[in-house]
């Protein structure tokens, strides 16, 4: 019986460990022409996190991506022990495939203690249950999916719903704020662990927060006119959250110039608390003709 994608999703976060602080990912050989950066964060921020104590959950991570990840291929991940000080452990990760360092991340674990609270508060927004499954649009739009995106809704781990009805035209894109917002959780259970939410919702939040940037310039389930790629990554994770449970992405883009756009991403759970905020600059290349 084939696993289902959260159990799949699961299963690619349980990392071999192969030394003491060197662990072994797969890497699944999808019909992809990179490795998905969102994998390569959530992998690992999961080997930054399995050499602690796990009394201290991440409350950060700074991340790069340095070269294209090759599909099918196992990665590596070397991790340093930076600090492990009285209020705060940081770990430094190297991530290595055929002998090239692919992508770098330091993380920093803190366990809450009293001090000042305030958030921005969550706008107001359809809830999910009002709202259609992203393959569902796909489907009413195009009617027969393509291959490759009937083969990506099968093995989707996460049931993505946009807040706005998404735009097919040009004229539909234009004047368009940029910004956009997603209702996400993953389509089954993925078990108790806090460290596997953690980095479920790191794979999950590279997964379209570049969308933002793209709004105002082409549909964003069209053809692309621009060859994309995320260049860093930053999360900040403020509150205990499960994957598994609807969260809301609301994201948006205050700045695309010089070939790069950045994007801000804050998640919400459905009572309006602030769980996690995200910041993400990419790389944006028009295609050449």
């Amino acid at each position: 019986m084939s696993e289902s994608p959260a159990e799949r999703l699961v299963d690619l976060l349980g990392l071999e460990r192969i030394e003491v602080d060197i662990f072994r990912g797969d890497s699944p050989q999808e019909h992809l022409q990179r490795v998905f950066g969102g994998q390569v964060a959530g992998q690992a921020l999961v080997a930054a996190g399995r050499t602690t104590d796990g009394e201290r959950p991440v409350h950060s991570l700074h991340a790069y991506f340095l070269r294209p990840g090759v599909p099918g291929v196992p990665i590596v991940y070397q991790v340093e022990r930076v600090r492990d000080g009285r209020s705060f452990t940081t770990r430094r990760v190297v991530a290595v495939q055929q002998g090239k360092t692919i992508f770098h991340l330091t993380a920093s674990f803190h366990r809450p203690e009293p001090g000042i609270e305030h958030q921005l508060p969550l706008r107001e927004v359809p809830r999910p249950e009002n709202l259609p499954r992203l393959a569902d649009e796909l489907r009413e739009h195009l009617g027969e999916l393509p291959e490759a995106l009937e083969r990506m809704a099968r093995r989707q781990p996460f049931d993505i719903r946009y807040v706005d009805r998404l735009r097919w035209t040009e004229d539909e894109v234009r004047g368009a704020e940029p910004r956009s917002a997603v209702w996400m959780r993953a389509v089954g259970p993925l078990g108790d662990d806090p460290l596997v939410h953690t980095c479920a919702l790191a794979y999950a939040s590279d997964m379209m927060l570049l969308d933002a940037v793209r709004v105002p310039v082409e549909p964003l389930w069209g053809p692309r006119g621009f060859d994309m790629a995320s260049l860093d990554h930053a999360m900040w994770f403020h509150r205990p959250f499960r994957t598994d449970e609807w969260f809301l992405y609301d994201q948006e883009s205050p700045i695309a110039t010089g070939g790069r756009g950045l994007a801000r991403g804050r998640i919400y759970d459905r009572e309006g608390r602030l769980l996690v905020s995200v910041v993400q600059e990419g790389l944006f290349r028009p295609h050449r003709g």
